[in-house]
């Protein structure tokens, strides 16, 4: 038997009217860990703590209200009809493609304005996105959402994770693939894949590249499970599409930058 106290409250406390959602609270403790994680790096590598933190002022707001747009713009068939709940980002919603967008956009256009490398940045940076990227999953779960197809039981249990995972997986009766878990552990793996690649000193501006391949190639089979996926057509799935477009384009400009030979500077130098 499993405990009558699932699933849990999304809804971590209030003050007074306002709602504090987990959902937020996990999004705000992935972002705070993963900008401690890439401060420390940018003391190693030479850049002020200070302009990673004024960065990020700008990033993370812009980067949330792009992955809300993107998911809007994308469920506007049920948006323009619900107009109230644009703003409602507790609920969940927020598409990580969207947020990339978003993100690099304004990385890339503040490095310039400070005159200093994107690509030394994008890669001192990349395992933090990541690091944020699996914290923030675990948002969805507090949400039941993000998942995948139905399953049995016996089938969760046979995964040996935690009861209550499984128990947050019981929605009205009927169990689901926690997919959420599994793009959080392959983004956790990611972390370490990254911050390993640190040592092997590859051409600036790869760390980050690899960081987009590695979390494309896990959206990619891991959407294909999900049951909330955003729709381009009736079978096509816009994060896969993202996805192949994302790894073919990191890939080739790997390639590219190679042949050239325009990035003789590695992650290593100051």
């Amino acid at each position: 038997m499993h405990s009558n106290q699932f699933p849990l409250n999304p809804i971590a406390f209030h003050l007074g009217p306002i709602s504090v959602h987990w959902y937020g609270i996990i999004i705000g403790v992935g972002a705070i860990l993963g900008l401690y994680m890439a401060s420390r790096e940018c003391e190693k590598r030479g850049i002020p703590s200070e302009t990673l933190v004024d960065l990020v002022m700008y990033a993370l707001p812009i980067a949330i209200l792009s992955a809300r747009t993107y998911y809007v713009l994308f469920e506007w068939s049920y948006y323009k009809n619900h107009l109230s709940e644009i703003p409602a980002i507790w609920n969940g919603g927020l598409a990580i493609h969207g947020g990339l967008i978003g993100g690099t956009i304004t990385a890339i256009v503040f490095t310039r304005k400070r005159n200093i490398s994107f690509w030394k940045l994008a890669d001192i940076t990349a395992p933090s996105i990541l690091l944020g990227q699996a914290i923030g999953r675990w948002g969805n779960f507090m949400n039941q959402e993000a998942h995948g197809g139905p399953v049995s039981r016996a089938f969760l249990e046979n995964l040996h994770i935690p009861s209550f995972i499984i128990n947050q997986m019981d929605i009205h009766g009927v169990y689901y693939h926690p997919t959420f878990l599994y793009e959080s552990i392959w983004s956790f793996i990611g972390v370490i894949v990254l911050i390993s690649l640190r040592k092997v000193n590859l051409y600036r501006g790869e760390i980050f590249l690899t960081y987009l391949i590695w979390y494309s190639i896990g959206r990619f089979f891991i959407e294909g499970m999900r049951t909330d996926s955003l729709m381009l057509t009736s079978h096509l799935r816009i994060a896969q599409v993202i996805s192949i477009v994302i790894i073919t384009g990191s890939l080739l400009v790997i390639l590219i930058r190679r042949m050239k030979g325009s990035n003789s500077e590695r992650y290593l130098t100051n």
